[in-house]
């Protein structure tokens, strides 16, 4: 079935039990389309930082507990502002291509450049200054005096994000991504090797394991540039030029609003870690916490690819002015998240030792992580309903609205809850998760009322403003640069 009878069912469907069925099987090859590569990507690219952490816990606890630290708190929240900054350029992208502009898409993704780029470099300064940050914080001298050295190997990670990050989407709102997959995978396999040669092999430490990973991590980037610029993008790069530099200030509002949206909730798991930081046996406490946000990142990861196809689909779908077909897309992309969670539930439940194991060889912090086991599956489970809500908040720009969401469930709500249970209860790595699972329980009752609510016609309308408003003819976009 070609693409044109694909979106004619989207949006002419019968209503009968035949046409239901046609109207479910094509919207689940467009959903997956994105899906697929997306979560392949996600899944290697996040399998390539855990990987990392499992070398570095192999050669100490602190090692495990500074990576870990530096990881969940500086790398998250960097990565939070990058992420929900690069958002917007998917959400612009994702609309210009269901409207047919597509030659704007090239132009979103320069503006994103600069924009990243410019942030990224305003943020350097924090991993030149990360045992000060961390003592300044209270954190252990020992922690703090490693984590020094390992904090210097992520500033190449720093700007290989600008331009990952951006690409992804980029291509991704075309239904271009399955190179972004095969990328990633190949990134991911070779990492592994390359890590297990410089570590074991060659004895290098920790300098082995992290120059493995800013390795793999820019062979991936460079394989991204090859493709857009070889001519595998023809109608929506069409070469740098000067029209990137025009309208700068809306991006910049928009980036700012998906920045802080995305910000406030990855910080949201850093600020917990911080406070595991502050119970009597720090190292193990952090080390525990660490590896359940991590398996719960990994799901988490599966699930990306849903936010993916949630936001291209919703922006694809306003751009083409079809409120129904968004609709329909939106109950047929929920309906499959959640039938992955409860799968990594009743994983989580049935397998957590074995896999507590992967990450440390200390039996203490496996048993304490083991005590999270029920909270994390639980979280699990919302993780594939909050990803999809959180993606159609992308696709439809309402960033600024859910960083508000996320404000008030998190920080007003899951840190202080995890606080008092932690060390007011004295139920210490325990409390902080189920302070955690209580914002992230709000925030997903909250976003479910906020999407009922909304009037698609309605968003339709203001998305046809907004790309004429920001549109640049082509005479105007050919006044291109020199080219690389």
């Amino acid at each position: 079935m070609d693409d044109n009878m694909q979106q004619r069912f989207l949006e002419e469907g019968e209503e009968d039990e035949t046409g239901l069925k046609t109207r479910v099987w094509v919207e689940t090859k467009a959903i997956w389309r994105v899906a697929f590569p997306s979560m392949l990507s996600s899944v290697t690219s996040f399998g390539m930082i855990v990987v990392t952490q499992s070398f570095l816990g192999h050669i100490g606890e602190v090692e495990l507990a500074t990576y870990a630290l530096i990881q969940s708190i500086f790398v998250r929240f960097i990565n939070g502002i990058l992420i929900g900054m690069s958002s917007a350029t998917e959400t612009l992208c994702g609309q210009a291509f269901g409207a047919g502009q597509y030659h704007m898409m090239g132009i979103y993704l320069q503006r994103s450049w600069i924009v990243d780029g410019l942030t990224a470099t305003i943020v350097l300064p924090v991993f030149f200054f990360t045992s000060p940050i961390f003592k300044l914080l209270g954190q252990e001298d020992e922690i703090a005096e490693a984590a020094g050295s390992i904090s210097l190997w992520f500033i190449p990670m720093l700007y290989e994000m600008v331009f990952a990050l951006t690409m992804q989407m980029f291509l991704q709102a075309q239904q271009k991504n399955f190179i972004v997959g095969c990328l990633s995978a190949s990134s991911f396999t070779l990492h592994m090797l390359l890590s297990w040669i410089l570590v074991y092999k060659l004895n290098w430490g920790v300098a082995g394991a992290m120059g493995s990973l800013n390795i793999c991590s820019w062979l991936m980037v460079l394989g991204e540039f090859a493709f857009i610029f070889g001519g595998w993008c023809p109608n929506t790069w069409k070469g740098f030029s000067k029209a990137a530099f025009y309208d700068l200030c809306p991006i910049i509002k928009l980036s700012m609003a998906s920045g802080l949206m995305l910000c406030l909730e990855l910080w949201y798991t850093a600020i917990l870690v911080l406070l595991a930081g502050y119970m009597k046996n720090a190292t193990i406490a952090i080390a525990a916490f660490s590896i359940c946000l991590n398996v719960n990142a990994w799901e988490l990861m599966f699930c990306i690819g849903f936010l993916g196809a949630s936001i291209v689909r919703v922006a694809n779908e306003l751009g083409r002015g079809n409120a129904k077909a968004l609709k329909f897309s939106i109950k047929t992309i929920m309906s499959t998240s959640v039938c992955i969670g409860v799968t990594f539930f009743v994983i989580c439940l049935v397998f957590w030792p074995q896999i507590a194991h992967w990450f440390t060889t200390s039996e203490q912090v496996v048993q304490v992580a083991s005590s999270l086991s029920i909270f994390l599956a639980i979280s699990m489970l919302f993780n594939s309903i909050q990803i999809v809500l959180g993606g159609i908040a992308v696709g439809a720009g309402f960033q600024s609205v859910v960083a508000m969401v996320n404000l008030g469930c998190y920080y007003g709500v899951g840190v202080p809850v995890g606080a008092v249970l932690g060390y007011v209860l004295n139920l210490e790595v325990m409390g902080l998760w189920i302070g955690l699972l209580s914002g992230v329980v709000l925030q997903t009752m909250i976003l479910v009322f906020i999407i009922w609510r909304t009037n698609w016609d309605e968003q339709v309308n203001k998305a046809s403003q907004r790309l004429k408003r920001w549109l640049v003819d082509d005479g105007q976009h050919n006044q291109t640069l020199p080219q690389p």
